[in-house]
């Protein structure tokens, strides 16, 4: 690569690779240094040339205690005295205060590394902390929390040259508002940024050429559309609501994109909610047999869960999401603020998929929702990397890809006899997750959910004189994810983190549970 071609390390802030035992910080490192031009700043073996001995040597003769306070202190000079460069630092690092107040001052770069990986690359290399594989995961477990909270960017340790994708978007942070985050989505068919902060609707940060082409709906547009940071070659408003996500929609946007010249050079970016998102991915999906689109999700519900991983599709009369296409974002730009403006009630619908989203993931984002705390940015992005975590290892509902949709096929059913008009979606998952965790034997749980629920102003239970209940029961057998002459699989959960997919559930459980959903009357409604 020629000088020309290097791109230009920034000169007031260092990139700083973190994470776990085997991630690959040092190999990462040094890529991107050689990227640059530039020496790597390797902290493990700063500190073992400081000792004038190998690092498992210090820990066996002089103890951890010895070693943590040598590496706060060589570390965390060099992190306050830096301005630029690249570094990698060790496992541990980030349980110093100083080095964790020394890392606001640049980019942090979390290297995110399955735990069973880790532990094959890591075991029998002579890490003192890699030695008993029960203690390897519980000391896993204990750091990521603290991992999460540091990082700047999450980058997936699973192919070492992913630091070459990411690196223009990881270099656009610099540009962005203070507190943006970057997570590198991935997936069979393509990678992707995605960029979480405030203030970022007027950001220049999506790497999409040629034209935009706007599509919104009646409600967003008119409030959001003048303040995105680009310019758009046309703006396509459709009426906003779930009955308009249709092929009869689609159709309308289909054929304003041809009378406005698109071509496949251009680009669309969905701003709104979830039938926004999924209709414009669809066309871009379908208009002239694919195009990119640029995700701005509004609602709660777009930003944790509906604007990642690539399904699109519009819905029948007859069942939700029946036709559709996998078609993934070029980038997703979440901008927290945009919140601010939500109604109640669709803050409301979005808190229902964190809700499911922490049950799905268990660990410190459950016990962060399930104090009933307020969904911040930082909730948003971690709710976005577990979706996406679960899509980069089954991009098409293969498999394990089907524990997203705890809680979807009972609250899909309640919304298709409905017609779509009587519950927002968020408020008929939430119904469903509650039908869910009755089937998975989860009583405690259950009571904890349906009061987080509850608490939001979420319907808890079902008026049969409004839905009737036989027909829900009998829409779940349409339910997009069943197979020829097979019942149609649940996602049933053994406990937070635990979720089991393809599960087969008896007639007379599901009718009780869904039966039940109209026997709890006095929640909200």
């Amino acid at each position: 690569m020629s000088d020309a071609a290097k791109p230009v390390l920034p000169d007031d802030r260092a990139l700083v690779f973190v994470g776990f035992m085997g991630a690959g910080k040092t190999t990462a490192a040094r890529r991107l240094a050689r990227r640059f031009g530039v020496e790597v700043v390797d902290a493990d073996a700063r500190i073992s040339e400081r000792l004038g001995m190998p690092i498992d040597r210090c820990f066996a003769e002089q103890g951890e205690a010895a070693f943590r306070a040598l590496e706060e202190e060589l570390v965390g000079e060099l992190l306050e005295t830096a301005r630029g460069g690249v570094f990698s630092l060790g496992g541990g690092a980030l349980h110093s205060e100083r080095i964790r107040n020394a890392l606001r001052g640049h980019t942090t770069i979390l290297l995110d590394v399955d735990v069973n990986v880790a532990w094959e690359r890591a075991a029998g290399r002579g890490r003192p902390l890699a030695r008993d594989p029960q203690e390897f995961r519980e000391l896993y477990l204990r750091r990521r929390p603290m991992y999460m909270a540091a990082a700047d960017v999450v980058l997936p340790a699973d192919r070492r040259d992913r630091i070459d994708a990411a690196l223009p978007s990881i270099l656009a942070l610099a540009d962005a508002p203070a507190g943006t985050r970057l997570l590198w989505a991935t997936s069979a068919s393509g990678d992707y940024p995605v960029f979480v902060g405030r203030g970022l609707l007027g950001a220049t940060l999506s790497p999409v050429g040629g034209n935009g082409f706007l599509v919104t709906d009646d409600q967003v547009g008119p409030r959001y559309a003048d303040r995105l940071g680009r310019e758009l070659a046309a703006t396509i408003e459709i009426p906003a609501g779930e009955t308009n996500k249709s092929l009869q929609t689609a159709e309308q946007v289909w054929i304003a994109l041809g009378e406005h010249g698109m071509t496949q050079s251009d680009h669309l970016v969905a701003l709104g909610g979830g039938v926004v998102g999924d209709l414009a991915g669809f066309v871009a999906a379908t208009y002239q047999r694919g195009v990119p689109v640029v995700q701005i999700p509004t609602t709660l519900v777009a930003q944790v869960d509906s604007a990642y991983g690539g399904k699109t599709g519009v819905d029948l009369p007859s069942a939700k999401n029946y036709v559709g296409a996998y078609h993934q974002p070029s980038a997703v730009v979440v901008d927290v603020d945009t919140l601010s403006t939500l109604p109640r009630e669709e803050a409301a619908a979005g808190y229902a998929e964190v809700v499911k989203t922490a049950l799905i993931a268990g660990g410190h984002l459950w016990e962060r929702v399930r104090t009933g705390a307020d969904p911040d940015a930082d909730t948003i992005f971690e709710c976005a990397r577990t979706k996406l975590a679960v899509v980069a290892m089954d991009e098409r509902d293969g498999g394990v890809r089907q524990v997203l949709n705890l809680g979807h096929t009972v609250g899909h059913a309640i919304e298709t006899v409905t017609g779509y008009a009587r519950y927002r979606h968020g408020e008929a998952v939430g119904l469903g997750l509650l039908a869910a965790l009755r089937l998975s034997g989860q009583d405690e749980l259950r009571d904890e959910v349906a009061a987080l629920l509850a608490a939001r102003g979420l319907p808890v239970w079902i008026d049969p004189a409004e839905v009737d209940l036989d027909a829900v029961v009998a829409a779940t057998a349409r339910d997009k994810k069943r197979r020829t002459g097979q019942p149609v699989p649940f996602v049933l959960l053994d406990g937070p983190g635990a979720a089991r997919p393809g599960c087969q559930v008896g007639d007379e459980e599901l009718r009780a549970a869904v039966g039940e959903l109209a026997q709890t009357g006095g929640g909200a409604s």
